[in-house]
């Protein structure tokens, strides 16, 4: 088994008004390639926090993360960034797409801070990424010309661009209808049978329920890691 993600002996706190709140604690987790955990919990138990530092959006009071080979205990910050931009794609409860850009841009955004693409290839990519989510016929597009439900699937395409190691997403299905929803939990699911591992936060059961392995956190413990019979075809 390849381990995408390694966490040893986490623990993460917080100090706000000189009271110090623990919002992570001796969180062990392996993430290995090609799997597709969910990460539920009520809220506040720490399944945001743990997703900011799966993505290194921010750093560990204490332990050791390894992501795909890297130890990312003292990087600067720029050398964060650039294991960031290489390794992780991020789905966003809100897209976070940008409005002055239009799709076949906001794709291409990753792919603007490496130097190691020659404008053809990046073409290709993008390309390939709004081929995969089914929306290279609105490439031209704005966001605000989208439903939720397309705008989600450029921000996975997004997400896809540079061939990470792992898709973190942080309530996918959150501000979609039912019938939106499925349609990104099924690319999801589709992208899992083509190979991509995911980490997924969600508070609904049944998303959850869907992975092939449901973590679910209690205030900011791992308190259940189960495997779960749904396998990629």
């Amino acid at each position: 088994m390849t381990h995408i993600i390694e966490l040893s002996n986490i623990d993460k706190s917080f100090l706000t008004d000189e009271v110090e709140t623990l919002a992570l604690s001796n969180v062990e987790l392996e993430i290995n390639k090609g799997e597709f955990v969910s990460i539920t919990g009520p809220s506040g138990c720490g399944k945001s926090t743990l997703l900011s530092l799966l993505g290194l959006l921010d750093t560990a009071s204490s332990g050791q993360y390894i992501l795909n080979g890297h130890n990312t205990e003292n990087l600067s910050k720029n050398e964060r960034a650039k294991i960031r931009n290489k390794e992780i794609g991020f789905i966003f409860q809100s897209f976070n797409l940008i409005s002055e850009l239009d799709v076949y841009e906001n794709v291409e955004l990753p792919l603007t801070y490496r130097n190691d693409l020659s404008a053809s290839e990046i073409s290709q990519r993008v390309e390939e990424a709004l081929a995969k989510v089914d929306m290279g016929h609105r490439k031209k597009h704005f966001p605000s010309q989208l439903s939720g439900g397309q705008q989600q699937r450029i921000a996975i395409a997004r997400a896809l661009i540079s061939s990470p190691s792992i898709l973190l997403a942080d309530e996918p299905t959150g501000n979609l209808d039912s019938k939106n929803a499925q349609m990104v939990m099924d690319l999801l699911h589709q992208l899992h049978k083509e190979g991509a591992t995911i980490c997924m936060v969600t508070h609904d059961q049944q998303c959850a329920d869907s992975a092939t392995r449901r973590i679910s956190l209690f205030d900011g413990r791992i308190v259940e890691d189960t495997q779960l019979s749904n396998q990629a075809a």
